[in-house]
């Protein structure tokens, strides 16, 4: 069969940008077919650049007549092209870095200042990213080594250590090469052959543009064969030869679109002036073409914008199906988005997604999961945020650190644990067990404080066993130390399984069901069959390792997705076709991405060696712009704002504005102005779609509750509150509120007054006990013993430690004082005592921190402080606790005392700057203190009276604990408040 004339140049197509790619090559294959045998079209060998295209092509042939297909394969996919070429059998890319990592500990080992540890497997992905490099585009590492390094600094000496280790690689792998080596082997071995026995059928390459050294060869190869063609996308046919002949220099000009095509060309010996055109297609908007094409002239040639601009006629037509959207921020931009996306299902048009942003695809998905259309989206979801990848995360995590709260809770909590047929008991446990975590104050659960809680608050027997399995799968995993790999996958597989598969152990969960499943098994398999290829590593390096394998996994369901909206990545944007294309995240760092910085060589090193020079990323990000931008109908969309600061616009529609603005006698800032305005009407729609009805601010609440439910019992601290804040004792006790206390637990005021009362009051018994123990040692001994069993934070154990130690001297002398002239007869356990008040129904409780006893039987009353304490106004007016808790022991109510005078009591702070305040007996005599305090009671038990929130606060900095509930913010200090009666 012949499809193509004879000819001596090589045979190059080109496809015009913006046109439906996959469709035209049918298309100029079915003409060049006419007059053929039925059988001719499946003697062509087509080969592709990616499997979508492949799939593309399928679909567009069983969508015509009957026919006979080509045989199509992927570029990568060579294997039965030519089974007569054969090449060695190759190594997995994950055993490479293996290798790689273990290489790389053996020379971190001989200089602990090369790196740190944790940075392992991205050094060894940036080698082997190097190794592939080196081999795809033929370099040897004696071509790395004979660079002219003289004007280069130490880093280079630094870089060469690691460079040893790539050129080490390479030879002990010539046996079994890797993918990339495979494949360039393998085109050397096709490409020898066909030139020994070209063959007579059809070969063409279609839709790669020959951007990696591998695919040039094969490329060059099937262009020189008697029936050998290449069919470029998105050539540029408008740009004249003199541009082209400018694109000579490519650390000049390999950022441009069209540079590959020109060194394609320039290779196989000819100019891109002899790219023909593959069909007579018509491309989409060819007024914009000419447009986009001046847009991107190369920089040194940007003059013909003056020359040839006035050529390009009225721009409105050019751009009449062009819209702009120029959102304040990149949720905005998602939301338009995914309104027009929403429109085009609905009209049945197809439309695309085009961007290198996940993060504006993910949000676009989202935002159109409220009408359920899901987009096919090429990229899949990536393994690491699917269920099984957290979980297989969070298992690893367990080695790599210590078991606290969040980490238990967010295993327990996860879907896949326990996710077999009783898993909503397990739910139902793990609900108790939080709350008991959260009214106990576990910061590290360890077995005996999670039996502890069976045996005092939930003993039923499956929450036993149900604690005993969490005991056993969960607890006590932190590993220290180095071990093979093979035993880190072993034990996390084994471990996530049996955290999968719950209490009784049922092999049938649900960890690796569904695709993101086996995918997770996937990658976890060949993790495990390599693992012996791989270096010892710490618990923290596996984790980091298993991490970044999941993450580079892809989750992808092709069957359940809409199928006319898709979201592409810039590779589809060449090979695909849709009537809508949105291109997404135009703002430069995002589309082009900045080139990574490589750790290895310089631009010009690069360019001397052969490799890839960091602008063949932003030379194909480009070519992906103009194929997309051409489309029949486009959108290119930006956020003016990011989450921290000003966006930059893509160079490419900087060129494009500043092309426009400047043509002002063809209508080209009109022409700019309109495309902007038919995007700002659908980001009105997308406000409105947000947009809700203000409501009223709250008033400040001072709920008045019946009678019945008011509270008819408070602690002495609470008067304070009652004082300050009446909406907090409301909520509390009317409403029975408690605040939830952080599941993530710190170092907290709360604990180190705790902390700090059990410090005082075992040392003080220890004296009473032995006064020889009233010493600075026997003090901070005992202070560190209350802090080793109470405070699970060394950071915190030692800042507390070093700041008692501070006070330590001025409280030893003031406690001899103390112990001078009483003996201390009650603490904190002891002191507990209950005051009625029988002619209003009402009792008050209190806890005195200490209380002394002098020889005549008076008491003093001691209440220890870790920041400042009241001063004697304050407790005159608010802070009453010692004054109502004297009151209290002069009327009985304490039995550990009895009725007894009270001659002191006083606040002891142990602050920064220490100091006691004795509360003013004298000027608050006890039964004037009972008194007020009957009056405020009873104040607050008359049915007219309301529970204002916040109706005393000290500052307006303070604060409550219910202000939430009170909606205050809505309402200030200032407003007045809003009595309302409940029923």
């Amino acid at each position: 069969m012949t499809l193509f004339e004879a000819a001596d140049a090589p045979r190059v197509f080109g496809v015009a940008p913006g046109v439906d790619f996959p469709a035209a090559l049918i298309s100029g294959l079915e003409a060049r077919s006419l007059g053929q045998p039925p059988e001719a079209l499946a003697r062509v060998d087509l080969i592709v650049n990616t499997e979508r295209m492949a799939r593309r092509l399928r679909q567009l042939f069983e969508d015509g007549p009957p026919r006979l297909l080509p045989r199509i394969r992927t570029i990568t996919d060579l294997g039965t092209l030519l089974p007569q070429v054969v090449v060695p059998p190759g190594t997995s890319a994950l055993r490479r870095r293996l290798e790689l990592i273990r290489l790389i500990t053996g020379l971190m080992a001989q200089s602990e200042t090369i790196t740190p540890s944790t940075s392992l497997y991205d050094l060894a992905d940036s080698l082997a990213g190097l190794i592939d490099e080196m081999q795809g585009e033929g370099v040897t590492p004696e071509d790395i080594a004979a660079l002219d390094v003289s004007d280069q600094s130490g880093h280079w000496e630094r870089a060469k250590q690691f460079l040893g280790i790539v050129q080490t690689y390479l030879q002990e792998t010539e046996a079994a090469p890797d993918t990339e080596a495979r494949q360039r082997l393998r085109v050397a071995g096709i490409a020898a052959a066909w030139e020994a026995i070209p063959p007579a059928h059809p070969v063409i390459i279609a839709g790669s543009t020959g951007s990696r050294g591998t695919t040039m060869m094969l490329m060059q190869a099937v262009a020189r064969l008697p029936q050998g063609a290449l069919v470029l996308p998105g050539f540029d046919s408008d740009m004249p030869a003199d541009v082209w002949a400018a694109l000579d220099d490519p650390m000049m000009s390999e950022d441009h679109p069209q540079y590959r095509y020109h060194k394609l060309m320039r290779d196989l010996g000819a100019s891109a002036n002899a790219v023909r055109n593959w069909h007579d297609v018509t491309p989409p908007a060819p007024a914009r073409n000419r447009l986009v094409s001046l847009s991107l002239r190369p920089a040194p040639v940007t003059d013909a914008w003056r020359i040839e601009g006035p050529g390009l006629g009225d721009l409105t037509a050019a751009v009449t199906d062009m819209t702009m959207v120029l959102a304040d921020t990149p949720r905005a931009e998602a939301l338009a988005i995914a309104l027009r996306l929403r429109r085009a299902a609905q009209d049945g048009q197809t439309a695309a997604l085009i961007t290198p942003d996940r993060m504006l695809s993910r949000r676009v998905t989202a935002a159109l999961d409220r009408w359920g259309v899901l987009p096919d989206d090429s990229a899949g979801t990536p393994l690491h945020l699917s269920p099984p990848g957290r979980f297989l995360r969070h298992i690893a995590g367990l080695f790599a650190k210590r078991m606290d709260a969040e980490m238990l809770l967010t295993l327990l909590k996860h879907p896949l644990t326990h996710s077999t047929a009783t898993r909503n008991l397990h739910v139902l446990h793990t609900q108790r067990l939080e709350q008991a975590i959260r009214h106990r104050g576990l910061p590290y659960p360890t077995g005996d404080t999670l039996r502890m809680l069976v045996d005092t608050e939930m003993a039923d027997t499956g929450f036993a066993a149900w604690i005993t399995w969490i005991c056993e799968s969960l607890l006590d995993k932190w590993q220290t130390g180095e071990a093979a790999l093979t035993h880190w996958t072993a034990e996390h597989l084994r471990l996530a399984e049996a955290v999968a598969a719950g209490v009784g152990g049922d092999t049938a969960h649900g960890l690796w069901q569904q695709r993101a499943g086996v995918e997770a098994q996937r990658v976890m398999a060949e993790l495990l069959a390599e693992a012996p290829y791989g270096a010892d590593l710490d618990a923290t390096d596996y984790a980091d390792l298993a991490g970044a394998l999941i993450a580079a996994g892809e989750v992808r369901d092709r069957d359940a997705p809409h199928p006319g909206i898709m979201i592409w990545g810039t590779l589809e944007a060449r090979v695909q076709g849709a009537e809508l294309v949105i291109l997404g995240g135009l703002n430069d760092g995002t589309w082009p991405e900045a080139p990574p910085p490589d750790p290895w060589l310089n631009r010009k090193m690069r360019h001397d060696a052969g490799l890839l020079l960091p602008e063949r990323r932003v030379g194909l990000a480009a070519h992906d712009y103009q194929q997309s931008v051409c489309a029949p109908q486009v959108w290119i969309t930006r956020a003016i704002r990011s989450e921290d600061a000003e966006t930059v616009p893509s160079r490419w529609i900087n060129r494009l504005e500043n092309l426009m603005k400047g043509l002002h006698g063809q209508g080209g800032a009109d022409a700019w102005s309109a495309m902007a305005a038919r995007g700002q009407i659908w980001l009105d729609q997308a406000r409105a779609l947000e947009a809700a009805a203000p409501l009223p601010p709250a008033r400040r609440p001072s709920p008045r509750p019946p009678v019945a439910v008011r509270p008819r019992k408070l602690s002495v601290t609470e008067i304070k509150t009652l004082i300050r804040d009446p909406y907090a004792i409301y909520a509390k006790h009317t409403l029975g509120l408690r605040a939830q206390r952080p599941l993530v637990q710190s170092p907290d005021a709360l604990l180190r007054g705790v902390t700090l009362h059990t410090i005082l009051e075992r040392f003080v018994k220890s004296v009473v006990s032995d006064p020889t123990q009233l010493s600075r040692d026997a003090f901070l001994d005992t202070a560190g013993a209350v802090l080793a069993e109470d405070v699970p934070w060394p950071t915190a154990r030692a800042l507390w430690h070093a700041r008692i130690a501070r006070v330590a001297d001025w409280f030893l002398e003031r406690e001899a004082a103390r112990l001078a002239n009483a003996r201390p007869i009650a603490f904190e356990r002891d002191a507990m005592g209950t005051l009625e008040i029988p002619e209003i129904g009402f009792s008050l409780h209190g806890v005195a921190d200490r209380m002394d006893q002098s020889a005549d039987g008076a008491v003093q009353l001691y209440d220890y402080k870790t920041g400042k304490p009241p001063t004697s106004p304050q407790q005159k007016l608010f802070d009453k606790q010692l004054l109502i808790e004297a009151a209290m022991v002069e009327q009985g109510a304490f039995p550990a005392v009895g009725v007894a005078p009270v001659s002191r009591a006083a606040f002891i702070g142990m602050g920064r700057n220490p100091h006691e305040v004795d509360a003013p007996l004298d000027e608050e005599p006890t039964a004037d203190v009972l008194a007020d305090l009957r009056a405020l009671l009873t104040r607050y038990l008359d049915p007219a009276q309301g529970f204002t929130a916040r109706r005393m606060m000290e500052m307006e900095s303070f604060a409550g604990e219910f202000d939430q509930l009170a909606r205050f913010g809505e309402w200030d200090a200032t407003d007045t408040s809003n009595p309302e009666d409940l029923t």
